[in-house]
């Protein structure tokens, strides 16, 4: 198997292994509906990703850092969405109404589900580190999860049944670093537990370029990215190397990619 060289192999969650089932506008727009809001979707959106880059830039690690909660974060992040740019004057009460609500919604199949390929993936590993560890004490590799995620992640995995695929799951906001940095990468190899792990022995699968790929690759490692664009497009945009034959579609191309015994790292 072309994955042999690896004694580490960790996954990123949101479009890697699991996405939305619709777009976020037309879930908050759902949300929004429940509670007697009548909305744009394409505004929702719009305010989606302005409150997102915001409430990042001031809170980041979902609030870790500047001392407020993760829920608070939320409430925060879902006061912008419905009340940035003058679309409505969302009460406060009905935000944290609507909040809650998100919070056990986030959770769920309902709001997610499973990016193509990804559980016959992770089937695949699962049938490969079966037969590689025959008559061995330890596996031969060690799955995890490494995501820039509030604590609800373990419940959404349990959730949408691929917990049982891996050996640990680390969010950034327990962790207390989020990816591109050094030390979330660094926590993940403490928590494998394996004896004499080196950083060239792991490789990080995820979907965004900064956070994932280079964020791998700058902690030694190797790295993979699931994304619709092309490597030299990638390398357009970052100003940094993107290798062709690490970029995919989906984890169901690297699935035929690796059981082909096809990769070129």
């Amino acid at each position: 198997m072309s994955l042999s060289r690896f004694r580490l192999i960790t996954f990123d969650v949101y479009n890697t292994l699991l996405q939305f089932r619709s777009s976020p506008g037309k879930k908050y727009g759902e949300i929004g509906a429940m509670f007697g809001i009548s909305n744009n979707n394409n505004q929702l959106v719009a305010n989606y990703v302005q409150s997102w880059h915001k409430m990042n830039r001031l809170h980041p690690n979902f609030g870790l850092k500047t001392k407020i909660t993760y829920k608070q974060w939320w409430q925060m992040m879902i006061d912008g969405i419905f009340n940035e740019n003058g679309t409505h004057n969302t009460p406060p009460e009905k935000i944290e109404q609507m909040t809650e609500h998100f919070m056990e919604y986030f959770k769920t199949s309902v709001f997610w589900q499973h990016c193509y390929g990804s559980v016959d993936f992770l089937n695949y590993l699962k049938l490969q580190r079966h037969v590689e560890s025959s008559g061995q004490k330890e596996p031969p590799f060690k799955l995890g999860v490494i995501s820039n995620f509030d604590p609800r992640l373990d419940v959404l995995l349990r959730n949408m049944k691929i917990n049982h695929y891996f050996d640990f799951v680390l969010n950034s906001y327990d962790v207390g670093y989020m990816k591109p940095s050094q030390e979330i990468f660094d926590r993940a190899m403490e928590a494998a537990e394996i004896k004499d792990l080196k950083p060239h022995q792991c490789l990080h699968i995820g979907a965004t370029p900064a956070t994932d790929y280079f964020g791998a690759r700058n902690a030694g490692w190797y790295s993979l990215l699931v994304h619709e664009k092309s490597a030299e497009e990638l390398t357009r945009k970052y100003g940094q190397l993107v290798e062709d034959n690490h970029v995919f579609s989906s984890l169901f191309d690297i699935h035929k990619k690796i059981s082909n015994d096809y990769m070129r790292w």
